[in-house]
């Protein structure tokens, strides 16, 4: 296996771990107020698995939707992306976008989908509209920062990495990410 593939392995894992982990047994979206006390709570927890819980809690209400249809529609991306049927899970996503304009998740999970197939320039659309609707979302945070890494653009991805950061600070992979990527791009400053 090639490093590229490999790595892409990992980047697909990293992903599927972190959004596929849903309920669907309540209905919500990124307006339902109990993400503010969730998003408290992230901030102010030391444990690592007390974060890791939140978060979930958190992604847990992200998916949430007002729609049985959607709900129906983001099981079938669920399936589609875990089965890497990539084209699949796009046709899919672009019927949830069209449905529910304002509906993040169905943003941000296309967002991914156009990363895992290298069309980053309509990920970082996608990811910009999902920030629209979701400022918080840490997940199209580090996401647009995995891309600007891909379209080596070290000082976005920083911005991206860091403001990810100031949303959940107990994001691993977006603290090695910024470990890694200040000193090169404080280094291209000076």
């Amino acid at each position: 296996m090639s490093k590229i593939a490999g790595c892409h392995k990992v980047i697909l894992a990293i992903i599927l771990a972190t959004t596929l982990g849903w309920t669907a047994e309540a209905r919500a979206d990124q307006t339902d107020p109990r993400l503010d006390q969730l998003f408290f709570q992230l901030q102010d927890v030391d444990e690592p698995r007390q974060a890791r819980a939140i978060e979930q809690l958190i992604w847990g209400v992200w998916l949430e939707s007002k729609s049985p249809t959607l709900e129906l529609l983001m099981g079938r991306v669920g399936n589609a992306m875990g089965q890497q049927k990539f084209g699949e899970a796009l046709e899919l996503l672009h019927s949830v976008v069209a449905i529910a304009p304002n509906y993040a998740e169905g943003w941000n999970k296309r967002a991914t989908v156009y990363f895992l197939l290298g069309q980053y320039e309509d990920s970082v659309a996608d990811v910009e509209r999902t920030l629209d609707l979701e400022p918080r979302h840490f997940g199209a945070l580090s996401g647009l920062g995995l891309i600007y890494m891909r379209l080596r653009k070290e000082a976005a991805a920083l911005d991206a990495f860091e403001r990810a950061l100031i949303v959940n600070p107990h994001l691993g992979q977006a603290k090695a990410a910024v470990k890694r990527l200040r000193p090169a791009v404080k280094g291209k400053n000076i």
